[in-house]
């Protein structure tokens, strides 16, 4: 089951590697502003918000996690198919939407059938989930030379390539791997009402917020300072090697020093990361020990909240409570980054706009340190034990 599941993130995240270092200046090629950019990066986001949820309820309720993740894998390739009958601003917008729409409800559901599967060894959740970040290095390496090559044009052919092998592999595992759990003991709502489930959720929106000009401008920052389409692909997969470096040890750290001291360090870097970017773009090396940071500002961050949200939505609620980490995160925040990202390219410049999204991550730490409680790691549980 392990090459099944892995499979999946694969694809998943060779398509995000098509999408995030490219889409920007694809879309800059077809004529649109910083801001439209922006606003279309956005509604890719925004969807986030909505659909995850949506879905989440529906799989919880009807137990049909994988087949929710074929049928949102197969309809999202034909809906961005669209693209190819129209570049005007209208249009993009209604196909962003709903391909987005639907693609955004599989990665939830799929790792709640990940967590549901790994049980109580959700602690080797990293060692299946860093073969996305390796479908995403393949992605960005591979396609600067291509771009070169053939042009920018290519990126939507390439992209919906890879929606159609992400549903082909969602086919790969089975509906029973998802299991059908009991409802936890508590309703959801009073699980949203904790302190530390409040906390965890802003530090998330925060964080994500901060990645909104990373994720929407970054290309074409680099672009900006007359760094190639290779380099730019070479620093993208470079950041990526660095979350795998991370994903192969997590199942150590996440024992040895707990959740709360690594959020709270994987947002500290990530800080430290985007001032380095807003000051150090003329300074190649300062940007390869940037994009190394992103082992903290991903990795570390990802695989913290993932642990998490496993500890607090038990039963059928995980379904939701990975809907709600991804639509308040990557939907609600990664929205918001990048549409103010967007304007705040064109009215206060680059360095700035990194600079602002330093301080969110900042702001996040001290949520943080304020509310996610101090699990004592598991190392110091056993010494205790012992001593007992």
């Amino acid at each position: 089951m392990y090459w099944r599941l892995s499979s999946f993130y694969f694809f998943y995240f060779a398509a995000l590697g098509t999408l995030w270092p490219y889409w920007g200046p694809y879309l800059k090629t077809l004529g649109f502003s910083e801001v439209e950019i922006g606003e279309l990066v956005a509604i890719i986001m925004v969807t986030k918000v909505v659909a995850p949820y949506l879905w989440g309820w529906i799989a919880d309720r009807s137990g049909q996690r994988m087949r929710i993740v074929r049928l949102a894998s197969f309809i999202a390739t034909i809906s961005f198919a669209g693209i190819f009958f129209g570049h005007g601003y209208t249009w993009m917008v209604l196909i962003m939407s709903v391909y987005s729409f639907f693609w955004n409800a599989a990665l939830p559901q799929f790792e709640a059938t990940t967590m549901t599967h790994l049980g109580e060894r959700s602690q080797h959740y990293s060692s299946i989930r860093l073969w996305g970040s390796i479908g995403f290095i393949a992605a960005v390496a591979s396609l600067g030379p291509i771009i070169s090559t053939y042009g920018i044009g290519i990126i939507p052919w390439i992209f919906i390539g890879l929606l159609a092998a992400i549903w082909l592999a969602s086919l790969w595992v089975p509906e029973k791997v998802a299991g059908h759990l009991s409802l936890g003991h508590e309703p959801i709502g009073s699980v949203l009402c904790q302190p530390a489930v409040i906390g965890l959720f802003i530090v998330c929106f925060l964080l994500q917020a901060s990645h909104g000009p990373y994720y929407t401008f970054y290309s074409i920052y680099l672009q900006e300072h007359d760094y190639s389409f290779n380099t730019i692909g070479g620093l993208w997969a470079l950041g990526v090697m660095a979350e795998v470096a991370v994903f192969l040890y997590m199942y150590r750290l996440l024992p040895r020093y707990g959740e709360r001291t690594l959020m709270v360090a994987s947002l500290l870097l990530t800080t430290l990361r985007w001032l380095m970017i807003a000051y150090g773009v003329t300074h190649p090396v300062v940007l390869v020990l940037a994009q190394l940071l992103h082992a903290a500002s991903f990795g570390v961050y990802h695989a913290v909240a993932i642990s998490l949200i496993h500890r607090y939505f038990i039963g059928r609620h995980q379904g939701r409570g990975q809907a709600l980490y991804s639509g308040l995160s990557f939907g609600a925040g990664g929205a918001c980054g990048s549409l103010l990202s967007g304007y705040l390219w064109v009215d206060l410049g680059a360095d700035l706009t990194f600079v602002i999204a330093a301080f969110m991550s900042l702001v996040a730490v001290l949520i943080a340190w304020w509310l996610l409680p101090p699990v004592q790691p598991l190392e110091d549980r056993r010494i205790c034990i012992n001593r007992l």
